[in-house]
């Protein structure tokens, strides 16, 4: 039984006052899969700066803590799960806040595919190694994992906050045991292949190649992206004007103590060369926390493993939230059919939206599967271009929201007015860096025309939005016209 909402923030129908503010905190976490953004990234920076990377890190965290004040600040003003949909909305436009909505869910669709690949994956590596190969059984495995979490998503809220907290203490646990085998290699003489310690690892401004540099921090903008979730949670969070935007700033912290941590562990342990344990050997490099796992923890890297699973898992999970809950918003605000505001009477979730985010990143994994695993990689990697187009509007969106009220202290000045902007631009930056960068047909696994697949995708996917909310609007009006003729009539 399904109940449709339609309204302003209050009357969507969702529960309250569900999580609190470590549930939130989690749940920002979560979507972040730590364990899994780490193995699958940190060979890759390391391959671009070299003992560099910590610095990568530190550097990418910035525009991610401006941002989380932009969420914050319209959060307090304006807690609604539409976030950047909404308030974009409501300082912009229409237009500009549909496209917003459409940069979070696209973004949440594709990334769903990497996580449901690696999820299959990794629950057959523990299982035997060689079915971790076989790709039709790695599919049909991930798409099973979309299905639970889906239906995870539908049953309510609370299940899926006891679940993460669960995962996220595994996760950690994991991380924290992989952190005292390789502190206990180095006190015992066994890294031999590590790097001496050195502050120069923090240093941006000792880089000699600067556009490498801007690549490893652009991928570290990718493994930052997700803590925004405990936002779009923000009517069924207690004390929503404040909660979600602690939780969002604490996690970004708190995400950044563990990426440079491990990172720093890492090179000391296994250096940043490209062979043996080096973290740009090719063979570790897309995989670092498995590889380091299996040379330092013996018998014991599966714990590792199980790690990097229940961090795809969490993290499917996870973004099936934000995605389900910006669509009802936007339902309710007029901007999509009124299906997508249906509420369950029993759960309070959003039922429409959340099977069909659920069924629609199903139908995109095995469908790039089917097609090409280049081109799959290569839609995963523009995901760096809905990441920097969304959160740099939410940055343009709150400066621009408390235009009015910057000058009445000091305090908002910075924190509503020249952090977010400062956010904004460098958000912006990255986009653009990102896309003349991906618009090279060497870019990625694929192109076309003489044009990176890559760009293709990304640029692709943000014009099929235009499109879309065109005709939603246009259609829109024709509607209007027809009641309007119809009551005049």
């Amino acid at each position: 039984m399904t109940i449709t909402t339609s309204g302003p923030v209050g009357t969507k129908g969702l529960s309250k006052d569900e999580l609190s503010l470590w549930g939130s905190t989690a749940i920002g976490l979560a979507s972040t899969a730590p364990a899994f953004s780490l193995t699958s990234t940190l060979g890759l920076m390391a391959v671009a700066v070299g003992t560099h990377t910590p610095a990568a890190f530190l550097i990418a965290f910035i525009p991610m803590l401006f941002t989380a004040f932009a969420y914050k600040e319209l959060n307090t003003a304006d807690p609604d799960c539409g976030t950047t949909f909404t308030w974009a909305s409501k300082a912009f436009g229409k237009l500009t806040g549909w496209m917003g909505g459409w940069g979070m869910a696209v973004s949440g669709i594709v990334v769903m595919a990497n996580l449901a690949q690696i999820a299959g994956k990794y629950l057959w590596l523990l299982i035997d190694k060689d079915l971790a190969d076989n790709l039709v059984l790695t599919t049909v495995t991930g798409v099973a994992f979309i299905a639970v979490m889906t239906w995870v998503n539908y049953r309510g809220i609370d299940i899926g906050e006891k679940m993460q907290q669960v995962f996220v203490w595994i996760q950690y646990g994991a991380l924290a045991a992989f952190a005292v085998v390789a502190a206990g290699s180095l006190a015992g003489g066994s890294a031999k292949a590590g790097e001496a310690f050195s502050w120069d690892w923090f240093n941006p401004f000792t880089v000699s190649d600067v556009a490498a540099f801007t690549h490893a921090v652009l991928l570290a903008l990718f493994v930052y992206w997700g803590w925004d979730t405990c936002l779009a949670l923000n009517e069924e969070t207690k004390n929503p004007t404040r909660n979600p935007g602690r939780a969002a700033v604490l996690a970004s912290v708190l995400l950044l103590a563990t990426y440079v941590g491990v990172t720093v562990i890492a090179m000391m342990v296994a250096g940043t060369g490209t062979d043996g344990t080096g973290l740009s050997n090719a063979k570790n490099s897309g995989d670092v926390l498995y590889a380091l796992a299996g040379q330092f923890m013996g018998d014991w890297s599966w714990v590792v493993v199980v790690a990097v699973l229940i961090s795809a898992v969490s993290s499917t999970q996870t973004t099936i939230l934000p995605t389900a809950r910006g669509t009802l918003s936007m339902a309710v605000h007029g901007a999509l059919p009124k299906k997508f505001g249906h509420v369950h009477a029993k759960y309070l979730t959003p039922t429409f939206s959340t099977i069909l985010m659920g069924v629609v990143s199903a139908a995109y994994f095995v469908g790039m599967t089917m097609i090409s695993a280049d081109l799959l990689t290569d839609s995963i990697a523009a995901i760096g271009l809905y990441i920097a187009f969304y959160y740099g509007l939410t940055g343009f969106t709150c400066a621009w929201t408390f235009r009015k009220t910057l000058a009445s202290s000091a305090r908002n000045l910075w924190m509503r007015g020249i952090l977010p902007l400062a956010g904004g631009i460098m958000m912006a930056v990255a986009f653009i860096v990102s896309a003349i960068d991906m618009f090279r047909p060497d870019y990625g696994s694929t192109s076309f025309a003489g044009i990176g697949g890559t760009f293709l995708i990304g640029i692709g996917s943000l014009a099929l939005g235009a499109l879309l909310m065109t005709a939603w609007y246009a259609a829109g009006g024709r509607r209007a016209a027809a009641e309007l003729a119809e009551a005049t009539a």
